[in-house]
């Protein structure tokens, strides 16, 4: 079940110069909340969290998702009293279009893993998201998607 989908904007550490904030695409799942049977997840909550497309209007710095994962981390399970430990967060590059900068020539999704100090994120590792859960992603953002 989709918790969250819509533009996320985080605040920066930079006060008034607003060092460090941007915005980004969030999407949240619950998966105890799905009606299929199967087995119980241990880390339900699933974050799915993207860079805007550079054409939108949305973003108004360049600071990509990943360049700030730990702090938009800390942000999103304390603004939606998320359990980290309970929690995937998952860095979803999609397939390019021809006119972007092409940084990654096909879609990719990321895992990342914090090291968590009560409810604050340090040392993000980022590792590729196991097939059979890239699978369980695509399948969840196709269903997003046609709501």
């Amino acid at each position: 079940m989709i918790l969250y989908d819509d533009i996320y904007s985080w605040k920066g550490w930079g006060g008034k110069l607003k060092l460090g904030s941007g915005q980004c695409r969030l999407r949240m799942y619950d998966l105890r909340k799905k009606s299929e049977k199967g087995v119980a997840h241990l880390k339900p909550i699933i974050v799915v969290i993207s860079d805007l497309p550079d054409e939108t209007d949305y973003a108004p710095t360049k600071m990509t998702v990943k360049s700030c994962a730990s702090h938009i981390a800390s942000n999103v399970i304390k603004e939606f009293d998320i359990d980290p430990h309970r929690m995937m967060w998952i860095e979803h590059y999609p397939e390019p279009a021809e006119k972007d900068n092409i940084r990654y020539s096909r879609e990719r999704f990321d895992l990342a893993e914090f090291t968590w100090h009560g409810r604050d994120a340090t040392k993000a590792v980022w590792n590729p998201l196991p097939k059979e859960m890239v699978e369980l992603v695509k399948r969840l953002l196709a269903e997003s998607e046609s709501q």
